[in-house]
């Protein structure tokens, strides 16, 4: 179920990227993230009830690993819940940065824990904690201007953080032992090289905007000496 999760997460990233760069209305993507985030919910409770039932106490070896799979999956339903929530009823935002942010903390939490035995999905989950910590400095700080950057990152990232991690845990290949620790540096690399160009986009549409705007100024202007009726 968590990969299941994981899936889902893939297309909410993606459409909340769209949403974020005008390419998408907000409001379609607040619906999908409404419906996605309480899937995810039923999903996590459904999940800690059947894998709970073959854990005999808090103290066995997979109660630890069902309580971090089961955090995870919380964690991505509330927030999608929250993000269509706030849209759709115009709740004003600051408090789901600060709830971003709060999430953010975490995912490095999250992140840590996972590193010795999986450092693939600890990668992962640095890349979420940051996504998460763009959504604090822009929600709750102000800092509107990170949203380019924000779009670009959600679009560049969702598939690879989420949907082919999915497809390669419900396919059976996600990579164990020796492979694990190669994985997430190539998977570290790949992203930070993504980030980068989601930036590079970012800083792009951002000056062609202004410079757009520029030459409009200077179309409307009127020349020295002519009269505008």
């Amino acid at each position: 179920m968590a990969y299941i999760c994981l899936l889902l997460s893939g297309a909410a990233l993606l459409t909340n990227g769209l949403a974020a760069l005008n390419f998408l209305p907000r409001r379609d993507a607040a619906l999908f993230s409404l419906v996605i985030g309480s899937t995810q919910l039923v999903l996590g409770v459904t999940y800690l009830g059947v894998t709970s039932a073959g854990v005999a106490s808090p103290g066995d070896d997979g109660g630890p690993h069902l309580l971090l799979g089961a955090s995870g999956m919380f964690l991505f339903g509330l927030t999608y819940v929250y993000v269509g929530l706030d849209s759709l009823l115009e709740l004003g935002s600051r408090g789901l940065g600060w709830f971003c942010g709060m999430v953010g903390a975490c995912g490095l939490l999250l992140a840590a824990a996972w590193s010795g035995e999986d450092p693939l999905l600890a990668v992962l989950w640095l890349c979420w904690t940051y996504l998460w910590l763009l959504f604090f400095l822009q929600l709750a700080l102000g800092f509107w201007r990170l949203t380019p950057l924000i779009g670009w990152s959600l679009v560049l990232t969702s598939q690879a953080t989420a949907t082919v991690p999915a497809f390669l845990g419900i396919t059976g290949q996600w990579p164990h032992g020796p492979e694990a620790a190669q994985a997430a540096a190539a998977t570290a690399a790949s992203l930070a090289a993504l980030l980068l160009l989601a930036g590079g986009l970012a800083w792009r549409g951002r000056h062609q905007t202004a410079a757009r705007a520029i030459s409009a100024a200077v179309v409307g202007s009127p020349l020295p000496g002519e009269l505008r009726l």
